[in-house]
């Protein structure tokens, strides 16, 4: 099954990736780039965008990237680094990239960035690859 095959099983049966109006960019064998849009109900108590928002972004993207190879995969480890706040109505975009793939164990990296181009937040991800295949 194509890594674009992959993604549309997963996000035709992801509903919160669906609320967060997420637009797939590109997808490939260990790579995905996804885009939203911030909405104010994705805001907290300060008006900046609950860090949990940019955090979905780039586990989205790191779960299509890690299942792009046709096996299921899950997260078993996720860090997050916020650097800037993100605001209503800000564009943002993560961007997996796979930096090892083992027969059982993956890593990568994502970064999330503003419609300007600056990082907002860096995001690791380890997945465990089960030895079920997407069909």
């Amino acid at each position: 099954m194509s890594p674009l095959e992959v993604f549309h099983k997963m996000y035709d049966n992801d509903p919160f990736s669906q609320w967060l109006g997420i637009e797939l960019v590109s997808v490939d064998l260990g790579t995905c780039t996804l885009r939203m849009t911030v909405r104010k109900e994705m805001l907290n108590g300060f008006g900046v965008a609950h860090g949990g928002i940019s955090f979905s972004l780039a586990d989205s993207a790191f779960a299509f990237a890690c299942n792009s190879h046709g096996r299921h995969a899950v997260s078993i480890h996720c860090t997050v680094e916020h650097v800037a706040p993100v605001f209503e109505s800000d564009v943002l975009t993560a961007v997996a990239r796979e930096e090892n793939l083992g027969r059982s164990i993956s890593n990568y990296a994502i970064e999330v960035r503003k419609q300007d181009g600056s990082p907002v937040a860096f995001f690791r991800g380890v997945s465990y690859r089960k030895a079920k295949e997407w069909e």
